[in-house]
C-alpha cells in the first residue's frame, strides 16, 4: 500500500527575478481581445497551464501570481521560454509581438469559465461517414498497411498516412485542430486520433484509400484516446469500445468503437490523494489498454490518482482506484504489459501502476519532469527488462529494471542515468524496438536552437550516448538548404530496422519527415512535400497496435 505523505504545492513560476513589491495595474481589454487572448491561451498554454490556469506540467498562472510578475516578465518569458521546457513561441515566430503583449495582459486577468459538454451536444458533432457493414472485409489496396506511418500535421488539422515500404504518400486527412496522438485499434485495421479540440477520428486503413469513417467532438480540450483490446475468457472486446481523456471539461467519454457514438460521460473532478483538496480541473493526460482484463488503465493528472476502469459492462461501470502521485502525466507499459510506468512530471518521479493486482508498486526520482512519452522497453545483459525516460527539464535518460521476479534486486531502482549532452532538459521522446541495439531520443524542447535540432542514438549494452545527430545540419549537407526547425518524435518501422523523425517548423513553410537507417544511423530517405507542413508525432500501425516501444 502506498505510504501517505504530503507534496509540495507546484505552481509558482520560479524563474527570474523575485516578487516585486505590490501588484500591476490589471490593464484593459475589449471583449473581442478577451476572445481572442483565450483562443491563444487555448492553443498555446492551456495544455500544461490548465485551462482555470492552476497549474500541473506548467506552473500556476493565476492573478495573484501574474499581476506581481508584470506585463514586461510575462511577455519576456513567453518570447524565450524556459529551460524547464516551456517554448519560446516569439523566437521560433510562432506568436507576434503583439500576440504576446495581448496574451501577457490576458494572463493578468481571471481566467473564463469554460463552458461544459453534454452528451446531447456531443452527439450534434457526431458523423458516420461510411457506416461498419458498408466498410471492406478485406484490404482493398495491396500496400503493407501494418507497416503505414501515421504522420500528425499539427497545424493545418490533418494528419498523413505514409507508406512506410515505399515512403509515398498514401492519403491525407482532415481531423481536427493539433492531434495529439495516434493510436491503433485492437486488429490494427483503424487509427483512432484525437485532437487538441476534442475532436476524434476514426480512419479505416483497408479502404483503397484510407480515410475517416467517424468522427466526433467529446471535449473541448483532450489528450488521449484508445480502444478496447481485451479478448479472453471474459469476452471478445476486440475494436468494441473507445474512450476519450479530456482537459476540458475533466472527464473521460466511452464511445462505441466501431461508428465513434459517444456512450457514457464519467467527470474525474477529485480530491487530491494526499492533501484531500478538491480539484474542479482534474485532467485525463494518459490511457492504456489492459492486455489482462477488460479495462482501461487512466491517468488522473492533478489529483494523482490511477483509474482502473472496467468496461465489461458500459452503462455499469466499475472504477478502481489507486492513489499514485501528482501530477501524472503520460507513460505506458513495461515489456509483460502488466506493469504501467506512469510519469507523475512535477514531482521528478516514474510511478510503478501493477494493473493485474490493481495497486500501487513503486516510485522513482528520475530527473526534473519525467516525459517518456510511452518509454523505451528494451532487455540488458545485467539488469534484465528495462524501461526508459527522457526529461524537459534535465539533460539525463533514466533506466529502470522492471522484472521483480527474475532481476529482483533491481526492480524498480534507477539502473541507468544516461548524460546527454549540453544544458537543460527538452527532451519529449525517446524510442526504441526489440530488433534494434540502440534508443533514440529527441530534443525539442531544449532552450538552446541547437539541440532542438539534434537526436541522441545509446546503445542498450553500453547505456552510453554513441551518436549525436545534428539533422538539420544533416539534411544541408544532402542539399536540402532550406529545411529547418525542432526535430521531434523518433519512430521505428515495423521491423526495427528504419527510424523516423519530423522537422517541425511553422505551418506557412514545408518541411520534411527524415528516416535514418537505425544500423548506420545514416539519412537513408528525405520525403518532403507541400503538405509536409508542421509534422510532429509518428506513429507505426505495428508498433502501436502491439504497444511496442
Amino acid at each position: 500500500m502506498k505510504s501517505f505523505k504530503l507534496g509540495l504545492a507546484a505552481g509558482v513560476l520560479t524563474l527570474g527575478a523575485s516578487l516585486v513589491a505590490g501588484a500591476a495595474e490589471v490593464p484593459k481589454l475589449t471583449p473581442e481581445e478577451m476572445k481572442k487572448a483565450s483562443q491563444i491561451f487555448f492553443d498555446r498554454c492551456a495544455g500544461c497551464h490548465g485551462m482555470l490556469r492552476k497549474g500541473a506540467t506548467g506552473p500556476a498562472l493565476t492573478p495573484d501570481i501574474t499581476r506581481q510578475r508584470g506585463l514586461q516578465y510575462l511577455e519576456t518569458i513567453i518570447t524565450n521560454g524556459t529551460p524547464g521546457g516551456m517554448p519560446d513561441w516569439g523566437r521560433q515566430g510562432i506568436l507576434t509581438k503583439d500576440e504576446i503583449k495581448l496574451l501577457a495582459k490576458f494572463l493578468m486577468h481571471e481566467p473564463p469559465e469554460p463552458p461544459l459538454m453534454s452528451l446531447a451536444e456531443m452527439k450534434k458533432w457526431w458523423k458516420v461517414y461510411v457506416p461498419p457493414e458498408a466498410r471492406p472485409t478485406k484490404p482493398e489496396h495491396n500496400l503493407n498497411w501494418k507497416n503505414f506511418m501515421g504522420i500528425i500535421l499539427r497545424d493545418v488539422g490533418k494528419v498523413a498516412i505514409v507508406d512506410g515500404d515505399t515512403k509515398k504518400l498514401v492519403s491525407i486527412v482532415d481531423t481536427g485542430f493539433a492531434v495529439h496522438i495516434f493510436r491503433s485499434s485492437g486488429t490494427g485495421r483503424y487509427f483512432l486520433t484525437i485532437g487538441r479540440d476534442g475532436k476524434a477520428t476514426l480512419i479505416d486503413l483497408w479502404l483503397k484509400k484510407p480515410d475517416k469513417v467517424a468522427e466526433v467532438k467529446v471535449c473541448y480540450d483532450a489528450r488521449s484516446i484508445d480502444t478496447s483490446k481485451y479478448k479472453g475468457p471474459r469476452g471478445d472486446f476486440m475494436d468494441k469500445l473507445a474512450i476519450v481523456g479530456c482537459y476540458w471539461p475533466p472527464s473521460f467519454v466511452l464511445l462505441d468503437g466501431q461508428t465513434l457514438e459517444p456512450i457514457k460521460i464519467v467527470d474525474t473532478s477529485d480530491y487530491t490523494w494526499d492533501t484531500n483538496e478538491y480539484v474542479r480541473e482534474a485532467r485525463v493526460a494518459s490511457i492504456v489498454a489492459s492486455h489482462h482484463d477488460p479495462e482501461w488503465i487512466v491517468s488522473n493528472k492533478e489529483p494523482g490518482k490511477v483509474l482502473i476502469v472496467n468496461y465489461e459492462d458500459p452503462t455499469n461501470l466499475k472504477m478502481h482506484y489507486i492513489d499514485a502521485e501528482r501530477f501524472l502525466h503520460d507513460g505506458g507499459w513495461d515489456m509483460s504489459k502488466r506493469y504501467f510506468l506512469v510519469a507523475a512530471n512535477m514531482r521528478n518521479k516514474v510511478i510503478v501502476i501493477d494493473s493485474v493486482e490493481k495497486k500501487y508498486v513503486a516510485e522513482i526520482e528520475t530527473g526534473v519532469k519525467p516525459h517518456p512519452g510511452r518509454g523505451a522497453n528494451f532487455v540488458h545483459a545485467r539488469y534484465g527488462p528495462v524501461w526508459c525516460t527522457g526529461h524537459l527539464g534535465s539533460n539525463n535518460v533514466a533506466c529502470i529494471g522492471t522484472d521483480p521476479i527474475n532481476r529482483s534486486r533491481y526492480a524498480w531502482k534507477l539502473v541507468a542515468n544516461i548524460e546527454l549532452p549540453g544544458p537543460g532538459g527538452g527532451t519529449l521522446f525517446i524510442k526504441t524496438h526489440p530488433e534494434s541495439p540502440h534508443i533514440w531520443v529527441d530534443r525539442p524542447l531544449s532552450a538552446e536552437p541547437k539541440l532542438q535540432r539534434e537526436l541522441y542514438v545509446i546503445d542498450k549494452d553500453s547505456l552510453k550516448v554513441i551518436k549525436t545527430i545534428n539533422v538539420i545540419e544533416e539534411l544541408k549537407k544532402k542539399g536540402y538548404k532550406n529545411i529547418d526547425g525542432r526535430v521531434v518524435h523518433p519512430e521505428f518501422d515495423m521491423y526495427g530496422k528504419e527510424v523516423w523523425v519530423s522537422v517541425w517548423g511553422r505551418k506557412d513553410k514545408p518541411t520534411a519527415l527524415v528516416v535514418f537507417d537505425d544500423r548506420t544511423m545514416e539519412i537513408k530517405e528525405v520525403i518532403t512535400g507541400d503538405w509536409v507542413r508542421t509534422p510532429t508525432g509518428i506513429f507505426n500501425v505495428y508498433t502501436t497496435t502491439n504497444d511496442i516501444y
